[in-house]
């Protein structure tokens, strides 16, 4: 019986999100660099380097991803988000290069999750941003099945440590079926075991026998 208190939830795929997960709650909090395009009236609060009780146009400050969303309107401009260095030209032609050097990690850690979610904000380097994550991923994709396939019962930390969470989440799935396929081999795979209900029960009858 699986005693699990809490089962992970699989984050959204693409610009999806899922609510529920806990990967994308976190990734709703990364902090966008942005130019208020009107004044935000009363709430000075959310800019700490001013004591102005309002906002005035043309500030630039940051905001999370989620706050940046429900702002951001195609027809009214209220706000413009700027794209983090890592999704700008220097750096798509990097990762373009040769994808397997970058630390996506330090870099993220959510790399291709907060890349997609910019595709939610109208600029025209959107299609570059898209073409550079999808290459990103299958240059590394190999890789990092790869090394999951060939650590068994070893200590992996030192691979994992410069992958995105999604490559970690790849990784995982990869180390499970190998450890599934490795009990197959050795016949582990159709040993059938006592479930926790029926264990607890033969201890209360045996206890019950006792006294």
């Amino acid at each position: 019986m699986d005693t699990q208190s809490y089962h992970p939830v699989q984050p959204g795929v693409g610009m999806e999100e899922n609510y529920m997960s806990l990967d994308d709650i976190l990734l709703s909090h990364d902090r966008l660099p942005i130019r208020t395009e009107c004044a935000f009236p009363r709430l000075g609060f959310l800019e700490k380097s001013s004591d102005t009780q309002d906002i005035p146009e043309g500030t630039k400050m940051e905001l999370p991803l989620w706050l940046s969303k429900g702002l951001y309107e195609r027809k009214r401009r209220v706000l413009s988000v700027e794209l983090p260095k890592v999704y700008k030209e220097g750096w798509r032609t990097v990762f373009n290069a040769d994808p397997n050097v970058v630390d996506l990690h330090k870099m993220g850690p959510y790399y291709y999750g907060l890349g997609s979610q910019m595709l939610h904000f109208e600029s025209p380097e959107n299609p570059e941003i898209a073409q550079t994550l999808l290459q990103t991923f299958i240059g590394r994709f190999r890789r990092t099945m790869d090394s999951s396939q060939n650590a068994y019962n070893e200590d992996t930390s030192a691979l994992v440590e410069r992958l995105d969470c999604l490559e970690k989440a790849l990784f995982r799935s990869g180390q499970s079926g190998l450890n599934g396929f490795q009990s197959w081999e050795k016949g582990q795979a159709s040993q059938l075991t006592a479930s926790s209900l029926v264990l607890n029960y033969r201890k209360r009858k045996i206890t019950d026998i006792q006294t």
